[in-house]
C-alpha cells in the first residue's frame, strides 16, 4: 500500500480523478480525518472536506503502481 496526499477541490477535478482511478482493478481509499470512502465513489467524496489536502491509500504493488502513480500524479499536492 502507498499513501500520498491529493487536492480535489473542483468538481471537474473529483470527476475527473474518479474517471482515470476507476480504470484500476486495485482498490484506493481516502481518509479525511476519522472518515474512510472508497475514492471510486462519487457521492463519498463530496461528503469530505475538499477544502484541504486529503490522504489517498493506493492498495496495490509492483509495476501496476507505477502506472497508477503515473495518472494520480497530477493531483497530488
Amino acid at each position: 500500500m502507498k499513501t500520498v496526499q491529493i487536492s480535489l477541490n473542483s468538481i471537474d477535478k473529483v470527476k475527473a480523478f474518479v474517471n482515470e482511478i476507476s480504470k484500476f482493478d486495485c482498490d484506493f481509499d481516502l481518509v479525511s480525518g476519522r472518515y474512510v470512502i472508497d475514492a471510486k465513489s462519487i457521492m463519498g467524496i463530496f461528503s469530505l472536506d475538499l477544502s484541504k489536502p486529503i490522504d489517498l491509500n493506493i492498495h496495490t504493488d509492483g509495476s501496476s503502481l507505477d502506472t497508477v502513480m503515473e495518472v494520480v500524479k497530477s493531483y497530488i499536492v
